[in-house]
């Protein structure tokens, strides 16, 4: 069930939780003050490897009639797809690397190579996503607008196509993501302004056709005889990463343990319970430094969600610091095994596709209430001081 106060759910006091807010607000100042050079030379390395990598790619898919050129080529170049994607595009557009003053690794000046406008998907997902996470209703991200993933969304029988939808997603994830800030929804309702519309069409249009061009006609060209071979490694590659962009970011928001939030959690949400939010709508997953690596450390999903805009190299050693938190106050931290998360994930689009009364509920249930806590009616209000935590208070 979709829930409507993280205070209630965590069974913790108003104290309790702006202390964890505290908490986590000096974790944000010790690292904002720590950033240097280690933090710069860590971005310029990827940057450096996905070039390469991407150079490498090209120069062998001019061998791409022979197999395993065909085959090597498109790793390389399916590898320099998703560090691009992943480990430097998201986190550049995220702001992480704003504080060096760097104009070309700027979140006002990349533009990711992918289909979906920058300037669109910092505002789908900056905005929108990070800003409402998992509150329904409100956070796009809940299905992008083509799966049920909670069990408080209406069923229709539209939805019994999802184990379709979702491969189709997962293979064009880019397109989708692309289509993303439409607002589908509002389109269908006929509340999407004409006119912003029409200008956002117009923008998908170009970058599509831009992509399209660089990785359809003019590389394959560049490749002479090879031109199919090169042009289905081109494609091979996109898919390759569509489908990997899909997994990892569908196991940070969707499998068991990551709850859902009705639009009543949104009423005068101070900073502190805007952090809980995210603890509690996030999972992560386990895995090597290469694997952080290549999901551009998502598999820290919950610290990016609590610092969506502190340096991706920096999660690792925040996880341990925020694991702490949740430990000493009863909070759920969900993580696990990729394998794990993802399973968790198509089971959960599987059983959504048919109607709530013809399955059983997975919701992983609220932390048992610890002994000695205030009822409902004896906790002191809300801090009005605080005010409501809105985006504008504050890089989200």
């Amino acid at each position: 069930m979709a829930y409507s106060d993280v205070r209630e759910y965590t069974h913790l006091t108003d104290e309790e939780v702006e202390e964890i807010g505290r908490e986590l607000d000096e974790i944000r100042a010790e690292v904002e003050a720590s950033r240097g050079q280690a933090d710069r030379d860590y971005v310029l390395r990827v940057i450096a490897l996905q070039r390469r990598l991407a150079v490498a790619g090209r120069i062998t898919l001019f061998a791409s009639m022979f197999p395993p050129a065909w085959l090597l080529g498109t790793a390389l170049l399916s590898s320099a797809k998703i560090l691009e994607n992943m480990e430097i595009g998201h986190n550049t557009m995220h702001g992480q690397w704003d504080w060096m003053n760097d104009p070309e690794i700027h979140s006002s000046n990349w533009e990711w190579d992918t289909t979906q406008p920058a300037e669109q998907w910092k505002h789908s997902h900056n905005y929108i996503h990070h800003q409402f996470t998992n509150v329904l209703g409100h956070d796009n991200d809940v299905g992008y607008g083509i799966l049920r993933m909670s069990r408080d969304q209406k069923w229709t029988p539209y939805n019994l196509g999802q184990p379709v939808y979702n491969a189709l997603l997962a293979l064009f994830f880019e397109y989708g993501v692309a289509l993303h800030d439409l607002d589908i929804e509002a389109i269908r309702k006929g509340k999407k302004d004409p006119k912003l519309l029409k200008k956002q069409l117009k923008q998908i249009g170009d970058k599509i056709g831009k992509q399209a061009l660089k990785d359809y006609v003019l590389y394959p060209a560049m490749t002479g005889p090879a031109f199919f071979h090169t042009l289905s490694a081109n494609f091979t590659s996109n898919i390759v990463r569509n489908v990997w962009a899909y997994m990892i970011i569908f196991c940070g928001h969707f499998p068991d343990g990551a709850v859902h939030f009705d639009e009543k959690e949104l009423e005068d949400e101070t900073r502190a319970e805007w952090y809980l939010r995210q603890m509690l709508g996030s999972a992560n997953f386990e895995g090597g430094k290469l694997l952080h690596l290549m999901s551009g450390q998502l598999g820290y999903q919950i610290e990016h969600h609590l610092f969506p805009d502190l340096p991706s190299n920096r999660y690792a050693e925040v996880s341990v610091k925020v694991k702490d938190i949740c430990k000493r106050n009863g909070i759920p931290y969900t993580t696990g095994p990729l394998h794990r998360q993802y399973g968790q994930v198509i089971r959960t689009i599987m059983k959504l596709s048919l109607p709530n009364r013809r399955t059983k509920d997975d919701a992983t249930p609220p932390p048992p209430a610890r002994k000695g806590r205030l009822s409902d009616e004896e906790r002191p209000g809300r801090r009005s001081e605080l005010g409501r935590w809105t985006n504008t208070a504050a890089s989200v």
